[in-house]
């Protein structure tokens, strides 16, 4: 394995969260993953970030950026209070920036915690209202948002878990420009079937990301078999790469690239 740049796998490539993997400034991180081997890194907030060095730093290395945090916790969506303006306004600033990172046609949507006093049904009512106005906002620069359900045990009072719930939004505003971020992990922890649900949300099904439950680190530390997981991402044709949005174990980077390109070389 010293020969081998761990984050090369094999069959399945992977798009490094440098928030959860590296510290350090947003190029430092980049180069961090570089040097395991990753082709592509996924990213939360990108406010924070020096976006045109990272997309030199990307560029130097013949690397992508998958995707990014467009609208996470604190701003609830899901509340019909909120101005269906503010958000399609973000969206728009949001989209300007995926475009400085190469490869970034995607950005996650948090669906928000409980608003007091509403039903699920009011709260999704709210997010689908919002997602429908930002559709041609996405339209017109090429991207897709792609929402997140969350998972009862590590969020709490959350308006969206699990998948059912996820593609019953994205149905309701029928846009190809509004998908699911499929985190495995989090359908683990709410719902598992994993297999069988990936195959019935295919259409879906915008980016997969991943981690082993239930503490959330890489795959070979939890339950989750992930070599079938990862052959049946290619074998329904989920878009890639997928993204580790695990926390290494006891912070041993090396060991966690090296865990996920040996449970991918046995998924061929």
């Amino acid at each position: 394995m010293s020969s081998i740049l761990p984050g090369r796998t094999p069959h399945t490539p992977i798009a490094v969260n440098i928030e959860m993997w590296f510290e350090g400034d947003f190029v430092s991180r980049i180069e961090q993953a570089a040097k395991l081997g990753f082709p592509a890194i996924e990213l939360w907030t990108w406010k924070d970030k020096d976006l045109v060095a990272g997309a030199a730093a990307l560029n130097k290395h013949g690397m992508t950026a998958t995707q990014f945090t467009a609208w996470g916790f604190g701003k609830e969506i899901n509340d019909p209070a909120f101005p269906v303006a503010t958000f399609v306004e973000e969206i728009e600033r949001c989209c300007e920036a995926s475009k400085l990172l190469p490869g970034c046609d995607l950005m996650t949507v948090v669906g928000g915690d409980n608003v007091p006093g509403l039903t699920k049904q009011q709260m999704h009512a709210a997010v689908i209202e919002k997602l429908r106005a930002a559709v041609p906002v996405l339209e017109r620069h090429g991207k897709t948002v792609i929402l997140e359900p969350m998972n009862p045990y590590n969020h709490p009072d959350h308006c969206l878990y699990g998948s059912a719930d996820g593609i019953a939004i994205c149905e309701a505003v029928g846009s190809e420009h509004v998908k699911l971020n499929w985190d495995l992990f989090h359908m683990q922890r709410y719902e598992g079937n994993l297999i069988d649900n990936l195959r019935k949300g295919v259409k879906w099904i915008g980016y997969v990301q991943f981690a082993d439950s239930p503490d959330r680190h890489e795959p070979r530390t939890g339950e989750v078999r992930y070599k079938e997981l990862f052959r049946e991402v290619r074998k329904l044709n989920l878009p890639l790469p997928l993204g580790a949005e695990c926390i290494p174990y006891e912070g041993d980077v090396v060991r966690a690239a090296t865990r996920l390109f040996e449970v991918d070389a046995a998924s061929e």
